[in-house]
């Protein structure tokens, strides 16, 4: 996400920290490298003329040039004025007064609307809400069995009409219908799109709107499209009054055009983000976190919201006490990686780390984006009794293993040499007297534990999942 933009601006404050003092003409060098860092990155030139003017008056400030850290008060400024680009907090979800309360999701064909309401559904659903889902495109083929297949793979219901129902404001009606019935409170309503705006679609979404007297008219837009994505917005903000957008494919979108130029051109905050195809990657759009990814910061409160999420606590504290006690086996090696396979991409996980200290070498590894899928193929071919026992793994299992797993034997035996490396780092924190260690041993693990302390903990929480192992460093 952001990548290009990202290393650009990272390479601006490197280039600023580099110099000794700040004077006027250093700041403004530094400024000139935002600019064209924004202005490549596909962000509207209206946006980029008034951050940099707004960056250039207060950096210019003699508390600036004289400060200590004047590099760092630079990158402060930077920071805070992104930040209110995109909007200083995030912007919940409005609900209406009287239940069900109405979302109507709306965009372009193509945007990827009827994805983004099965995933804004699940999402709903994790909050304790009970979401109806109902497509009222009545014009494109299959549209209606499409949302039924996301509601589907999500376990979400949807609303499928009647035999009389076969207009967008009957079906729309029917649905909230149906919800009060159901004791749903919550009903999401993916409407038609089209190749462009036209006055047909507008004048059926308008009725849509003052009918169903919706909480939140959701604009979703494909980042990808940068400054065509905020002229749609703008487009439909003016004629509907969109309350939040729904930023979708953010995953690919190396620029970051549309995300840093939306929220100032339509004065509509972004609410979600879609960073990928599985149902769960959906995120709550907060302004100061993806500045802080920009600018190398990281973003670790959404990396720990996403553990607390997605990994089972049970499991992992169960792991863990099998690796202090010196029992772990490939078995709950393959359950950390399934755990790690819930939190989305590795790459995705990558990017909420800083670029800077113990991470630092992190961004620049090259990630493998089927290489947990193939760890997982390689350990799914082993037998129970290998798993729980790798030493029993001789060459013919080996060839064996590779053949089942449509791996080579090279990359089964990388698999095992990481594995005893991260087993035997495991059994150097162990407490002494652990099962029938010797003395010596203990005095080893000792040793070890110190290393490991000065290493700090690990970024996966518990289980220790250690993630340069798993990028293959």
């Amino acid at each position: 996400m952001f990548d290009n933009l990202s290393e650009k601006l990272q390479r601006a404050f490197k280039n600023l920290r580099g110099q000794g003092t700040l004077s006027e003409q250093n700041i403004q060098d530094g400024l000139g490298e935002i600019r064209s860092a924004l202005l490549e990155a596909d962000v509207n030139f209206r946006v980029v003329k008034q951050l940099v003017e707004n960056i250039r008056e207060k950096a210019l400030g003699q508390e600036v040039l004289t400060a200590l850290s004047p590099a760092e008060q630079v990158l402060k400024i930077v920071k805070d004025e992104l930040v209110a680009i995109l909007g200083t907090s995030h912007e919940k979800v409005r609900r209406g007064s009287v239940p069900p309360t109405v979302y109507l999701m709306v965009g372009l064909q193509g945007s990827g609307k009827t994805t983004s309401t099965g995933k804004l559904a699940l999402w709903l659903s994790k909050q304790g809400r009970k979401p109806l889902l109902v497509s009222v495109d009545v014009h494109r083929p299959a549209a209606r069995e499409q949302l039924a297949v996301v509601a589907g793979q999500i376990a979400q219901p949807v609303y499928r009409g009647t035999e009389g129902e076969t207009t967008p404001l009957q079906l729309a009606r029917g649905a909230r219908r149906e919800a009060k019935q159901t004791g749903r409170d919550i009903v999401l309503v993916d409407t038609a799109g089209r190749l462009h705006l036209d006055a047909a679609l507008m004048d059926e979404l308008g009725e849509l709107k003052t009918t169903l007297e919706p909480a939140e008219i959701l604009f979703v837009a494909d980042a990808m499209t940068g400054q065509d994505a905020v002229k749609s917005a703008t487009e439909f903000h003016d004629r509907l009054g969109v309350t939040g957008v729904v930023l979708t494919k953010m995953d690919g979108d190396a620029r970051g055009g549309a995300a840093l130029s939306i929220r100032q051109v339509t004065g509509c905050p972004i609410k979600f983000v879609g960073v990928g195809e599985k149902p769960t990657a959906f995120e709550v759009f907060h302004p100061d976190r993806i500045v802080s990814r920009l600018l190398g910061m990281g973003d670790m409160l959404s990396l720990i919201e996403k553990v607390e999420a997605d990994v089972d606590e049970k499991q992992a504290r169960e792991i863990q006490q099998r690796m202090l006690a010196n029992q772990f086996s490939l078995e709950d090696f393959r359950k950390q990686l399934g755990q790690v396979k819930k939190m989305g991409s590795l790459q995705s996980i990558v990017d909420m780390l800083p670029s800077a200290g113990p991470f630092k070498d992190l961004q620049q590894a090259e990630i493998d984006p089927k290489g947990l899928s193939r760890t997982e193929a390689i350990i799914n071919s082993m037998t129970a009794q290998e798993r729980a026992n790798a030493d029993i793994l001789n060459g013919s299992r080996r060839r064996r293993i590779a053949n089942g797993s449509g791996t080579t034997v090279q990359q089964v035996n990388q698999l095992l040499k990481q594995y005893r490396q991260a087993r035997d780092m495991m059994r150097g924190l162990a407490p002494t007297g652990v099962g029938s260690r010797t003395r010596k041993k203990n005095r080893k693990g000792k040793r070890r534990r110190g290393r490991s302390r000065e290493m700090g903990p690990s970024p996966m929480g518990p289980g220790g999942m250690d993630l340069g192992r798993l990028l293959g460093r």
